[in-house]
């Protein structure tokens, strides 16, 4: 998914939801962004506000409108808890599950990771950043990967401490899971997701 410039999208959206702008210049540069507005700045309507928490989310997690209309209809559709079931989506795409098991850095290179065929599920490959994981579900690095400069050191600089409460990694041999169903914690989002459903109810 081409994205454009990063930096600009994130300051225009008050959030570095991009790793590159997760940075401390970053967050200087948009609080002297919000100094020099204070004051002037015209009322954001509830539409904009909406319309800047769903493109925080999707950025975040590097998806299409499409694929997050979809995730949004299905959460609709098939709870009473949307937003749970919608962030529960979110973080069981394989490319994001690989980014928090801390194989990747990044999100982009979570979904590279995958689409480029290092990433097996269950002893499978599979190569669409999308799939759905599902508890318990093993995931692991191809044999073939292992010794690839993407891996080679990963036993050494795995940073365990990163991994989420939902899942486990075992460094050593290059395998992991999603032991529970990952939990909507909002004080760890970017983004607010009763905003994005707002947007989508309209």
């Amino acid at each position: 998914m081409k994205i454009g410039p990063k930096f600009k999208i994130a300051k225009r959206l008050g959030a570095p939801i991009f790793e590159k702008t997760q940075s401390e210049k970053f967050e200087q540069s948009l609080a002297r962004r919000g100094n020099q507005q204070r004051g002037r700045r015209p009322q954001v309507s509830d539409y904009k506000r909406q319309l800047i928490e769903k493109q925080k989310m999707r950025f975040s997690y590097g998806i299409t409108e499409k694929q997050l209309r979809r995730y949004v209809d299905e959460a609709v559709e098939k709870s009473n808890q949307p937003v749970a079931l919608l962030l529960e989506r979110l973080e069981s795409r394989l490319d994001n599950v690989v980014y928090r098991l801390g194989l990747a850095k990044t999100r982009r290179l979570a979904r590279q990771i995958v689409s480029h065929g290092h990433i097996l599920v269950n002893g499978k490959k599979i190569t669409v950043p999308s799939h759905k994981v599902t508890v318990s579900d093993i995931i692991s690095i191809r044999e073939g990967s292992r010794q690839t400069g993407l891996f080679i050191d990963l036993a050494e600089k795995h940073e365990a401490a990163g991994v989420p409460a939902w899942a486990t990694f075992d460094a050593k041999k290059m395998e992991g899971s999603m032991k529970e169903t990952p939990v909507y914690n909002p004080a760890e989002s970017m983004f607010d997701a009763e905003q994005v459903m707002e947007y989508y109810s309209r």
